[in-house]
Order: C-alpha cells, then structure tokens, then sequence
C-alpha cells in the first residue's frame, strides 16, 4: 500500500505538508464489543470447565481476558498518535503528537537528508530526517511497503544533503 496522496496538501507559497496516522480498525464501542462477545464465550466455556470440577480454568481464563482488554486499550491509545511533515522552501518540520504531548523537531531543508534503514531480524525497518548530527523518526506504525512509499516521496520533497530541489517540482 502506498502512502495516500490525499494525506500530502499543498499549503500557500507551495510547502508541503505530509499528515501521518495509525491504522486503527476498532472504534472504542467497537472494541467494547468485541470484548463483550470474547468474554462471554471464554466465560461461559471456563464455567462448564469449573462445574465438571476443573476450576483452574477459570483464573487461565481471566488471564487471557485481561491480556485482550490490555492489548485493546493500546491499540486505542495508539489512535491519538499523529505525525506532521511540514517541508517548505527552507525548513522541514516534524510535529509528533501523542497522548505525552506535541514535539516538533525542525531542520534546514538544505542540510537535511533522508535516510531508510531496512528492517534486520525482527526489527522494523527505520525512516528517518537527519542532519547535523540530529535525526528524526517518521513513522514508526507504518509498515514497510508505506515506509519505503514515504522515503521515496520525502527524498524528493527534501532532497539530498547540500542540495535543495524547487518545492513546486517535487
């Protein structure tokens, strides 16, 4: 999947703005939802469990049930992330905001370079805006396929060290 061009607008003076969220499939009701009918399926077996005289079940089951309920409410907390790549004749600037805060990180767009580290292992790949010894991760929740998308489109917004392409033909 590639990085939408609806998430890219155009702002007055041709600056660039890159708008950056997380995958989120479940609404808050629909996340209550879906634990509700987990919950009462998984009860419901560990009571036929308990009454056949097998009640170790039941803890096994409120275990399973509250490692759902903490994987879903990260999930949720997740929505709330954001981040801003804002690329302008002579800045870029990056504005994550999270449930913590807002920070913004700004570079000179004629000094920064963009820089993709594919993933190794079991770690995930890392884009990241560099320069003068700074560097700032963008987007960390998306997957490889957007990440390189992304790369690519900020490699050409942003251009490479010491040189500084016209905004407008990007």
């Amino acid at each position: 999947m590639q990085v939408p061009r609806a998430g890219e607008q155009v702002a007055a003076g041709g600056a660039r703005r890159i708008e950056l969220l997380p995958h989120c499939s479940l609404t808050p009701a629909q996340a209550r939802s879906f634990f509700g009918l987990v919950a009462i399926t998984s009860l419901t077996v560990a009571a036929f469990f308990v009454a056949a005289g097998y009640w170790p079940v039941l803890p096994f089951a409120g275990l399973e049930l509250a490692l759902l309920a903490f994987a879903l409410g990260s999930s949720l907390r997740r929505r709330h992330h954001t981040q801003t790549v804002e690329i302008d004749e002579a800045t870029v600037v990056v504005t994550t905001r999270g449930p913590a805060g807002e920070q913004k990180t700004q570079f000179s767009r004629h000094w920064a370079r963009v820089t993709l580290h594919g993933p190794q292992g079991w770690r995930p790949g890392r884009l990241l805006i560099e320069s003068h010894g700074r560097a700032c991760e963008i987007g960390a929740f998306l997957t490889e396929e957007e990440r390189r998308s992304l790369g690519r489109r900020l490699a050409a917004l942003v251009g490479r060290t010491n040189e500084t392409p016209a905004i407008g033909r990007a």
